[in-house]
């Protein structure tokens, strides 16, 4: 995993954490904060996770030569 894998997921979970505090509270503002944390989290892992695709593709073409 690289760093953009695992700052996404802390990111997201984070997000969904602020998302049912503010459901619990009564917050629409920390709601919505949490969803856009969520969102930001899933694209910084996807980036993560296409960075990570390329190197190992990279690591594979390689080793083939």
């Amino acid at each position: 995993m690289n760093k953009n894998q695992v700052e996404g997921a802390a990111r997201n979970a984070a997000g969904k954490v602020q998302q049912k505090v503010g459901e619990v509270i009564g917050n629409k503002s920390q709601q919505v904060k949490g969803v856009a944390k969520q969102f930001e989290g899933t694209i910084q892992k996807g980036a993560g996770d296409v960075q990570q695709a390329v190197k190992d593709s990279a690591r594979k073409s390689g080793s083939k030569r």
